[in-house]
Parts: C-alpha cells; structure tokens; sequence
C-alpha cells in the first residue's frame, strides 16, 4: 500500500511539472512552437469543417427520413381512407372488425408499428361506434397538445412533429409521430397517428461522426508530422548557426557551420562562415597588435627603469645639497626630484596595466580583516590629509572577520580611494566605512567635495582621464589609479562603483565576496549613500541650506559654491 502511495504521489509530480516543462519548450524550442501553431489551427480548421458535415450530414438525413415518413402516411392515410369509404358496415362488430382492418393496412402501407387513433372530439358518438386505439410506444403524452390542435384546425393535411420515444427497453430515441384525420361514413372522424423511429439515422449520423473524429485526429497528426519534418529541415540549420556561434564567443574561432547543397540554408551556412573567418582574422589581427602594444609598454617600461633609476640618483644627489644652489637652481633641483618621483609612479603603474593586459596576474589570496586593513591605510594618509584640514574618520559596524583577499592590491584600492578623497575633498571630513552580510564585505571612502557630473562619473575609471587636466595637484598621480584599482577589483571577483554629484561629494564603494569566486548577492553599504538620500528627501520636504554636519555616520552636506569638478584618476 506505501508502495502505491509512493508510486501515485510520483505520478502527481510528474503530472504537475508538465505545464511548466510545455511552457519553456514554448519559449526554447522554435520547433515545438511551430509544430503546436501548426497542429492548433489545423485542429481548429478540421473541428469547424467537422462541425460543418456533421450538421450537414444530420440535417440531411433528418430531413430524407421526414419525407420517406410524410410519404408513407399519406399512402397509409388515403389508403385507411379508401376502405374505410368502401365499407357500408354499421353493427358493432363489423365495426370493430373494419377498424381492425385499417389498423393493418395502416402498418403494411406506412411500416411503421406505432399507431395511435383517437375520435375526434365535437362528435355525437353511439354505442356501437368503435372506440380508438393506441400503440404502447406513443403512449404517456409522446403526442403532444399543439400537434393535435394541428390535426384538429387542419383536418385535411398531414401535421408532423419531432419527439422522443421509448423502445420496449425504456431507452429514448428520436422520432417523428405524423398526424391527419380520416372519416367513418357510420361512425364519424378519428385522428390517425402514425409514428416514425429515427434511431437507424442517429446510428448512421454516430458512425459518420466518429469517422470524422477519427479521419480529423489522424489528420491533425499528419499535419503535426509533417510539420515536424519540414520545420526540422529549417530548424537543424539555425539551431547549428546557433550552437557555432556561441562556441565562438566562447574563443573556439576554428569552428564553422556544415555546408551542404546550394539552397538558401547553404547560402546561409557559407555566408555564417565567411563572417566567422572575417572576424577570426580582424580579431587575430587585432590581438597581435595588441599583444605588439603590450610588448611595446612593458619593453619601453622596463628599458626606462636604468636610466630613469640613474637620474633619480643624480637628482637624489642635487636634491640632498639645494640648499647650497643659487634659488634658480635650487627650485630646479626640487621640481626635478619631484617629478623622477611622479614618472617612477607612471612607470610602475604602466607595468602593472601591462601585466593586466597580458593576463599575467595571480592572487596572492591570505585571510585579513578589511577594518584592520582601512585602520592601517587611514594612519598611514592621515599625515598627508592634515595639511589640507581634512579629517579622516572610519565607520565600521561589520567587516572585522577575515576574508580571503588579496591583501597588497586591497590596500592598494583603499590607500587610492583616501588619496583621491583627500585631493578633493576641499578639506571638509572624509568618512571610510566598512561593513559586511552574508555574502560580502564593502568599503566605501565618502567625501564632501567637488564632486562629479554624471558624464564624468561614467569615464572616471578610464585610463588617463582627468576632468580638468589643469587642476593643481598636491600629492601627485598617474591618471591610472582608479584603472588599476577597478582591475584588482574584478580580479577579486568584486564590484568598485562610483556616486557623485557636483558639489555634493563623492562615494566610492569596493565590495569583494566572502568566499573566493563567490557570488555577491548584495553590498551592505549603501549607494548613494544614505546622508545624500537623506539630502534629497529634506530638499523634497522642507527646502533649507544643507549645512556640513559633525556626526561621522551621517553626514548629510557639504558646501554649496559652484567650483571645478574633480579630476579623479
């Protein structure tokens, strides 16, 4: 009995998953889509065409079995009249016996053994006049009121109707009963009724019906078959450019669709190939060039670093002794010193995007708590923020565990995102918060500056690019940080966003996931971040002047003069 339990509670599975596997076979398969259209409207046009000749078919035969019956009881009725005319009988018993008589000849002409005569209402009747009779299969109202009003207002012609009769097993059927009246010379009129069986037209009309279920059904599947085959000739070609194609995008560039005879698949399939083989070679030559570009950077990069490392000692040397320069060169020795300093910078972060571009670089993946690692990189800014009157501050309500990270590219990410916030943060606080859920852990360095217009925030991650090249810049930059800081971001599987708006600041957000390759469901911090959601629902509801709060966790303003954007990079 569990078994069967079993066995029936699979089957229900089974059964309720159906719908769902027919709905994505309708979004997946272009066959099975076609296939069920066609199989649909065909069913549709031969259930129309069906329901056509089987009321057709009925309505014929219907109509042949009413004109046999109307024959037939005229023949009966004028023949039932005839002897009744010839005959001078008068006594009782002749009477009954002659009534007898046309009760026979009613059967043998019309062939029917449903007979029913009543006396005609109105009429004096004697005790000799014989009473009517009546068969068993018309009895219990089968004749109907107005088919006797008929008969009565219409004496002289024949009056039909269709009923339902019982055999003598009690089932129904459909029938006809006619009606007319004939006349006794000796014992006045009676109505005569004769009644008519149909079943042999509804059993050929079932059998035509269920030809045509049976002829439409193997129809239908002819047509779904057909249909199969023919959108199988179409389908396999597309379905093969499709499975070529995406064995392209994934790098496999040698593979190519089949190319069988010359009609418009095989045009198909040659010009799919001609198009793969022109974009294998653009692509093909496109990497060389790139990889001669990669070779050409880290080349130049590396052949720079003698001689560039000879003049920062030369200039290490001028440097150490400016102070016994005249002030011309004294100045001179220090914009050299500086600037050996920033082209070191540019070369080593040339290397580095090098690297990236050659795909050359690894993790080095060692568990280190994300808060301990902002608290590391804010003491190690926080001198270069004082000069410009910014204060660091760090928020950290979670992200104290350790996650697997990369631990010098992370620092380098943060130390980059202070950097840039103390450049332009127009010494106004810079908040670093770090948080963590489920699935990730964030960083986001806040600050309340210049900000950015939306165009600039979209191009602040490319390389080289400054807003306003002609900023002055107080600690200096390559215009490749944010670059090599969105690369190591993607490298750790993670996101580094962006949030800004002229003279409200700027947000950027690192978050990597927990587990290596995992997926981040979301960031547990906020972006934009919830002082500047705060600002706008405060502009909606009461306008006032944003001010510059002092709480760490939500600052919700800066200053509102209209400056230069920043030149983040």
């Amino acid at each position: 009995m569990a078994s069967r339990l079993a066995s029936w509670a699979a089957d229900w599975r089974r059964w309720r998953r159906l719908p769902g596997h027919v709905r994505s076979q309708w979004r997946r398969s272009l066959q099975f889509r076609t296939v069920a259209i066609t199989v649909g409207l065909s069913g549709l046009a031969i259930l129309i065409t069906g329901a056509y000749l089987s009321f057709s078919i009925g309505n014929d035969l219907f109509q042949s079995r009413l004109q046999q019956a109307l024959a037939g009881s005229g023949r009966a009725f004028s023949s039932a009249q005839s002897i009744l005319d010839a005959s001078d009988a008068s006594e009782r018993v002749a009477l009954q016996q002659l009534m007898g008589a046309v009760r026979t000849d009613l059967q043998t002409t019309s062939g029917s053994n449903l007979i029913a005569a009543y006396r005609a209402p109105g009429q004096d009747f004697s005790q000799v006049t014989p009473p009517g009779f009546e068969s068993p299969g018309l009895a219990d109202g089968v004749i109907s009121d107005d088919l006797h009003a008929a008969v009565r207002a219409n004496p002289d012609t024949l009056q039909w109707q269709s009923v339902t009769l019982l055999d003598s097993e009690g089932a129904s059927t459909a029938g006809i009963v006619v009606g007319s009246e004939v006349s006794m010379p000796t014992a006045g009129s009676y109505e005569i009724y004769l009644g008519y069986d149909l079943s042999e037209s509804e059993q050929t009309l079932g059998f035509v019906q269920r030809t045509l279920f049976v002829a439409g059904i193997g129809l239908m599947l002819l047509v779904g078959g057909a249909a199969w085959l023919v959108v199988r000739f179409v389908a396999t070609p597309i379905r093969s450019a499709a499975e070529t194609s995406q064995r392209i995008a994934d790098g496999n560039l040698d593979v190519r669709m089949p190319e069988k005879g010359e009609d418009e698949l095989a045009t198909l399939a040659r010009s799919f190939n001609g198009m793969a083989a022109s974009m294998q070679k653009q692509i093909k030559e496109l990497a060389d060039l790139s990889l001669v570009q990669q070779r050409f950077v880290s080349d130049v990069s590396h052949e720079l670093r003698t001689p560039l490392t000879t003049i920062r000692l030369a200039g290490d040397v001028l440097y150490d002794q400016r102070d016994t320069f005249p002030p011309a060169t004294e100045r001179t020795a220090e914009l050299l010193h500086d600037q050996v300093g920033r082209f070191e910078i540019l070369l080593a972060d040339l290397l580095e995007i090098s690297r990236y571009d050659a795909g050359s670089i690894e993790l080095d993946l060692e568990p280190t708590s994300l808060v301990r690692l902002a608290e590391e990189v804010v003491e190690e800014l926080r001198p270069l923020a004082e000069p410009t009157g910014s204060d660091l501050r760090i928020v950290a309500p979670g992200g104290y565990s350790a996650v697997a990270m990369d631990p010098r590219r992370i620092r380098r990410i943060v130390r980059n995102l202070i950097g840039n916030a103390i450049e332009h943060g127009e010494g106004k606080p810079i908040v670093v918060s770090v948080d963590s859920n489920e699935s990730s852990v964030a960083i986001a360095v806040r600050d309340y500056g210049l900000g950015m217009t939306p165009a600039a925030t979209e191009r602040v991650f490319d390389r080289f690019w400054r807003a306003d090249p002609s900023r002055k810049r107080t600690i200096g930059g390559t215009g490749l940080g944010l670059a090599i800081s969105l690369e190591d971001a993607v490298l750790h599987d993670g996101w580094l966003e962006v949030w800004s708006e002229p003279s409200g600041g700027s947000s950027f957000r690192l978050t990597i996931p927990r587990e290596p390759g995992g997926t981040i469901v979301r960031s547990p911090i906020s972006l934009p971040p919830d002082d500047a959601i705060e600002s706008i629902v405060d502009e909606l509801t009461v306008p006032q002047t944003r001010s510059l709060p002092t709480v760490p966790t939500h600052q919700t303003g800066s200053s509102a003069d209209d400056r230069q954007e920043d030149d983040r990079g």
